[in-house]
This record gives structure tokens, C-alpha cells and sequence, in this order.
């Protein structure tokens, strides 16, 4: 049997309605679960980027991202390791404001742990941090025993790489299949 790992996906698509349900799918069908995903605009106005987290064997990786690509939609799908890529996940975590009286000891958890205070409210405080999962588990485990009122992770977000430029990649992409008809 495969070694399992953590790849990332990457599609650049067209912007339209009904292709999300499309892409996960593929994972469903092949009975995949999408650790993370998360679509936003890109610097090529009408163009969205999938990064899409999955936990696979390097066969059953490639085979998704072969299938994505299929799609009408969707102008090019690449697998990455993580060496392949840049990447971050933002957390936030909601304390109740009584935990910052009582000593410095939150405020050197969150010090410590590269992350920022992003509201104080009468009641509840707001931490926000921006890195990788296991930095983000690490500070919730330090934070849980103080009362963590609510937690919200966002999917990862990456960019390869490589140097290749999004607007010329997509000029090649459409002067090569211009050249095959």
C-alpha cells in the first residue's frame, strides 16, 4: 500500500457559479476527505485559485489533480509537497478578558507564540495567528486551559515556488491551445 501524505492542489479557474460542488466531487467519488480548502480572486482579474488540502497517496493525488484538470472550468491543476510551496493558515481564538487580569501569562503565550491581540471587548478578546497547523495547535493547547470561548481555522493558503508569473502562464496556456485547433 501507498505512503499517505499532505499534498496541496493548486487550480486556476474560471470564476463561476457551480464549480466548487464540481471540484469536491472528485474528492468524494475517490472517497478522499478535503482537509482544507479555500478559493479566492488572483492578481488575473476573473481568475480564482483553488488551494485544496488533501491527505493521499502520491497515485491517488496525481489522479484527483488529473480529473480537476478535466474539468471545463478549470485552466490548470498542479500537485505540491509542502517543500514546493509558501503557505499559512490564520487562526483566531475568542478568551474571555478576565484571563488578561489575572498576570502576564497570556500575554506571553501569545508573545511567545508569534501570534497578535486583535480586539479587546469588555468581554471577550480576540487572538489572531498566521502560520502552519502545528503552530496554530501549539498555541490552542496552551490556550485551551484558560478558557477558549471560540476557535476558527482557515484553510491553507500557498503560492509556489516557482517563478512562473500567473498572466503568463495563462497567455502560453491559451496561445497553446489556440496552436491545437
Amino acid at each position: 500500500m501507498e505512503k499517505k501524505e499532505l499534498f496541496t492542489i493548486s487550480a486556476l479557474t474560471e470564476n463561476k457559479a457551480g464549480l466548487l460542488n464540481a471540484v469536491t466531487i472528485i474528492f468524494t467519488r475517490r472517497k478522499l476527505n478535503i482537509e482544507s480548502i479555500n478559493v479566492s480572486e488572483t492578481e488575473v482579474e476573473g481568475v480564482s485559485r483553488y488551494t485544496i488540502v488533501v491527505y493521499a497517496s502520491q497515485h491517488q493525488a496525481e489522479l484527483v489533480v488529473k480529473q480537476i484538470n478535466r474539468l471545463i472550468e478549470v485552466l490548470a491543476a498542479f500537485l505540491y509537497r509542502n517543500e514546493d510551496i509558501y503557505y499559512q493558515e490564520l487562526a483566531m481564538f475568542k478568551l474571555p478578558t478576565e484571563v488578561f487580569l489575572n498576570g502576564n501569562t497570556i500575554e506571553a503565550i501569545v508573545r511567545n507564540n508569534g501570534a497578535r491581540i486583535l480586539v479587546i471587548e469588555e468581554d471577550h478578546i480576540v487572538i489572531e495567528k498566521t502560520g502552519h497547523r502545528d503552530e496554530i495547535k501549539a498555541l490552542h493547547t496552551h490556550l485551551k486551559p484558560f478558557g477558549v470561548l471560540e476557535f476558527v481555522r482557515s484553510g491553507r493558503i500557498a503560492i509556489s515556488k516557482s517563478k512562473r508569473k500567473t498572466d503568463s502562464f495563462l497567455r502560453e496556456l491559451e496561445a497553446e491551445n489556440i496552436n491545437n485547433l
